[in-house]
């Protein structure tokens, strides 16, 4: 299904990663999914949160530069080969992948966060192979 991941622009400087979890924890925000991606000047970091507008506003107002942008989130199967088989599924029908990310929720089950060049066409993709999409749940825990 189709989520809202916030990005935030961090500068690589100690201590900004956890005023970014600070801020949102102290506003009730969960994270369930993050990522980090990093060149020697910035940072990218990409969440899957409970309420993705309220945590851009709050993110604004403390002076970060913050940004909402449709994901996919899907589960697959957590086993060899599962996510390898998700991944030729959207190439045959020419879905290109721009980053992606995943976490194991537990020994059976991963959550795989996709962001595709075009994400109708991915989710067309997914649910006519009767893939397992995931919406944004707000009480979505880990």
């Amino acid at each position: 299904m189709i989520v809202k991941q916030v990005s935030v622009f961090l500068e690589n400087k100690s201590g900004r990663l956890n005023e970014v979890t600070q801020i949102l924890g102290n506003e009730g925000i969960n994270i369930s999914a993050f990522s980090v991606a990093d060149t020697s000047d910035f940072g990218v970091l990409r969440m899957i949160v409970s309420e993705p507008e309220k945590a851009f506003e709050v993110l604004k107002q403390n002076h970060f530069s913050a940004k909402i942008t449709d994901v996919v989130r899907m589960n697959t199967p957590n086993v060899p080969g599962a996510l390898a088989k998700a991944l030729k599924i959207l190439s045959s029908e020419d879905v290109f992948i721009e980053y992606i990310y995943a976490f194991s929720m537990d020994s059976s089950t991963a959550v795989i966060v996709i962001r595709p060049n075009n994400v109708a066409k991915c989710v067309e993709v997914l649910e006519n192979h009767k893939s397992e999409l995931l919406s944004q749940d707000k009480n979505y825990q880990l």
